[in-house]
């Protein structure tokens, strides 16, 4: 304890201090974990030992890493994008792989080596490619949803990988016994859980979690973790996809937010003690010496993949621009490069020589991958003229509506805010047009009947396509300040005489809305506090026209009665907001199960949904018990989310969860 303690001192004020230091850059904080290892470690300054028991924490690191890819694991979310996944992201797998395999051969290595390699520069990163698209929301664009399904297939491919390379470290004349193996104990293992395990795993959850205890909830979850994780260990397999299988089990439960809010903090420390470790194996002094050598690595790495992605999108139809964009978000390597490298060098498939300069590779590909993925549309329309051809087809799109209009409304964002504010104006008819930037959202709502359109309310183009000479008011019903911000400033340099109605949280952006020329600002918080104050007093025996009349003094005050509160532990939890019902679509296809059947012979059992609507040939239908679903219908279901799935497999499969 006293040799360990100043050491344990050492690496958390280091990583305090260099963690933040990256937060005010903006790069990401996986990149800090490995400045910390690379400057503390016993390859450089050796201020830190390379120890086992470092080694052996840091493999939690990996099981937890493992375990939220597994979270985050959905079939039916494969099986969505399915074409994506398994065709775009298996074949960028396979190619990758295999041409760097015959490099590696090429340049002297053996294939065993070689595997380790190119399993490992397949990875792209998505802790950097999901953070940095939903920071630019990019995560719905094209390329955007392109990269999410490829980086799904990526972190499939790992579960193979790790049943590898354990295996091929093997003797030579057992090779293939040994692989045969280690696949039948896989195939055994998950056999046994996906059969028995999702009915367990529900149940087991649902007991410990009507003890309303938040700490004996963590802990079960931890116990359930490394439990299996140390099932597969013993069955010759590796902790991680024990850990794997423990995150898709729950997955399929209802407390998978839960669970994923719970475990992490603990799951990121872990995480950045294994990337620690991961900056401990780099020598910087091997680095200096082979440097041409590891920056040509990352220049054709780069080059390559991005390449091979934007080929492969090309050839699944997708129009140049976004295959650009595609490729040069997928183009750097990944945090399991680094699980899949100190697994090969453990098992003693890499040498040190070769180690360091793949390692320096992938990490400084990912120190480049922010600034590069930053400019990819820049580079996009370099590269593919027809992309800002076919950005203005999406304008004229718009236009083509836009133009027929004339004194309405203009929606920026269609989530639930903006979805209530239509229904409105709908019963007032007057005429609107909804703009969004969520493609999913677009495609379900406007399948639906709304009248919704994709495009980016922030740029200029669009709001004049959308008619804002001639609109009477545009409302920005999502909560996001600067890019209200950006369209308060677009509004009164091109449309001064457009007015503004602002919607926001609370009071802590209100004057900035105002500074920036909004003409209305809607908190909700104080918005609330007002309908709240207004029963209560209208119970209370106040008089309503007093009531109104204090209301109205209020609004015209400006809030200032509700400026400042005091904060407590509970402010801004989300777990609320996940918590309502929300809407959507389900499109009944030939192979549904609800096909030929009545609503009144559907049994959602104790799944709490209702049908808000049914449309036949883009028509609203009367949705009665004896309604009989044909193919093509469009079902809206109103739900929490945790019972919409449950409601939209019985539509489509007849079985709950």
């Amino acid at each position: 304890m006293h040799e360990t303690l100043p050491a344990i001192l050492m690496l958390l004020t280091s990583s305090v201090l260099v963690v933040a230091l990256f937060r005010v850059f903006n790069l990401p904080t996986m990149l800090a974990y490995f400045f910390v290892g690379l400057v503390l470690g016993p390859k450089n300054f050796g201020l830190l030992q390379d120890i086992d028991s470092n080694r052996e924490l840091a493999e939690f690191g990996i099981v937890f890493l493992m375990f939220s890819i597994g979270l985050e694991f959905s079939l039916p979310q494969l099986y969505a994008m399915r074409r994506i996944v398994l065709g775009l992201g298996g074949m960028q797998v396979v190619i990758t792989m295999a041409v760097t395999m015959m490099v590696c051969i090429m340049l002297g290595l053996n294939w065993k080596t070689a595997l380790v390699i190119g399993g490992a520069l397949t990875m792209s990163s998505t802790a950097i490619v999901s953070k940095l698209l939903v920071e630019r929301l990019d995560l719905n664009s094209r390329h955007g949803r392109l990269s999410i399904g490829v980086l799904l297939f990526q972190d499939i491919a790992v579960v193979p990988l790790l049943v590898m390379i354990p295996a091929i470290a093997s003797p030579e004349q057992s090779l293939m016994h040994t692989l045969w193996i280690a696949f039948v104990k896989a195939a055994i293992v998950l056999a046994i859980l996906f059969v028995f395990g999702k009915n367990l795993m529900n149940r087991w959850f649902g007991l410990v979690a009507r003890q309303r205890s938040r700490e004996l909830f963590v802990m079960n979850v931890l116990m359930v973790t490394l439990m299996l994780a140390y099932a597969t260990k013993l069955a010759g397999l590796s902790y991680a996809l024990g850990a794997f299988i423990a995150g898709m089990l729950i997955s399929e439960t209802r407390f998978r937010y839960q669970v994923e809010s719970d475990i992490a903090a603990f799951r990121d420390i872990l995480l950045g003690l294994f990337f620690i470790t991961i900056g401990m194996l780099l020598d910087i002094h091997v680095l200096f010496e082979n440097w041409g050598g590891v920056v040509l690595l990352v220049i054709l790495l780069v080059t390559f993949k991005a390449m091979v992605v934007a080929f492969l999108s090309r050839i699944f139809g997708y129009e140049p621009g976004v295959a650009v964009r595609t490729g040069v978000t997928l183009a750097q390597a990944g945090e399991f490069s680094f699980v899949i490298f100190a697994l090969g060098s453990q098992n003693g498939l890499l040498s040190n020589d070769v180690l360091q300069v793949v390692l320096s590779a992938s990490l400084l590909s990912m120190v480049f991958a922010p600034f590069i993925i930053q400019h990819n549309l820049q580079i996009a329309e370099f590269f593919a003229r027809s992309y800002t051809r076919n950005r203005s087809n999406q304008i004229e799109q718009i236009g083509s509506i836009g133009k027929q209009l004339k004194d309405h409304v203009i929606i920026c964002g269609f989530g639930r805010s903006g979805q209530y504010l239509s229904r409105f104006l709908k019963e007032e008819k007057i005429p609107f047009m909804a703009l969004d930037i969520d493609p999913l959202r677009v495609q379900e709502a406007a399948s639906a009947g709304e009248h919704v359109m994709y495009g980016d309310a922030g740029r200029r183009l669009v709001l004049d396509a959308a008619g804002a000479k001639r609109a009477k008011a545009l409302i920005i019903s999502y909560d996001d300040p600067p890019s209200a911000i950006k369209i308060l400033h677009l509004v009164n340099d091109f449309f001064p005489g457009l007015p503004v109605i602002v919607r926001t949280v609370d009071e802590s952006n209100m004057e900035n809305f105002r500074a920036a020329g909004a003409s209305e600002v809607v908190p909700e918080v104080l918005e609330g506090s007002l309908m709240l104050a207004s029963h209560a007093l209208v119970l209370l025996g106040v008089p309503l026209n007093r009531v109104v009349k204090r209301i109205r003094v209020f609004r015209e005050e400006r809030y200032k009665m509700f400026k400042g509160f005091f904060h407590g532990v509970s402010d801004g939890d989300d777990a609320v907001e996940k918590s309502l019902p929300r809407m959507h679509t389900v499109p009944i296809n030939a192979f549904a199960y609800c096909v030929g059947k009545r609503l009144m012979d559907i049994y959602f059992g104790q799944c709490k949904v209702e049908i808000a609507a049914i449309r036949r040939n883009s028509e609203p239908v009367e949705s009665n018990p004896k309604f009989i679903f044909q193919e093509g219908d469009v079902v809206v279901l109103l739900a929490k989310p945790h019972d919409l799935i449950r409601a939209e497999k019985i539509l489509l499969t007849g079985k709950d969860l």
